[in-house]
């Protein structure tokens, strides 16, 4: 059963409903009708939590999307599936493919700054404290560039590079 069929909530149904009439609407080659059904059905599956079954539809939709904007955004909910999985490395990797395709999409600044500051922190568990410098400054880098793309967002992020700037 195609996944456009098993949505059952109000949201899910609303948004495929309104999906399809906009397929129809636009002019859009088949393949671009199709990379759309797979971010879709991705996107459903992921909010799911049927993370196998979301990147199955990711990657057949990067099969079929030329667009590099609507490709970041693949890009970027791949590396999401991954950091939740904990395969924070490979979460990099599509965070970076999907700033190459679009610089400003601020989240995947933010994520990549996540990761490390994490990374930073573990570095001052096991006693690297050079390492662990070398890692905060790379997520105050990404972080500054998230907030400057997306100045009312990123709270936490904003507080803690005020509070490093204060020591």
């Amino acid at each position: 059963m195609p996944r456009s069929q098993k949505n059952d909530n109000f949201i899910d149904k609303t948004f495929t409903i309104v999906a399809d009439i906009l397929l129809r609407i636009f002019p859009a080659s088949n393949d671009e009708k199709r990379a759309f059904t797979y971010y879709r059905n991705g996107m459903s599956a992921q909010s799911e939590g049927e993370y196998a079954e979301a990147l199955q539809n990711y990657y057949q939709a990067l099969r079929l999307e030329i667009d590099a904007y609507d490709r970041s955004y693949m890009l970027y909910n791949i590396g999401l599936i991954h950091s939740s999985n904990g395969q924070q490395s490979k979460a990099l990797e599509y965070y970076y493919q999907a700033l190459d395709r679009n610089p400003r999409l601020s989240q995947a600044l933010n994520n990549i700054a996540i990761i490390y500051h994490y990374r930073g922190e573990q570095a001052l568990i096991n006693n690297q404290d050079e390492v662990s410098k070398i890692f905060f400054d790379k997520a105050a880098d990404y972080w500054k560039e998230a907030i400057r793309l997306a100045p009312t967002s990123y709270i936490k992020a904003r507080n803690w590079l005020s509070r490093r700037n204060d020591d």
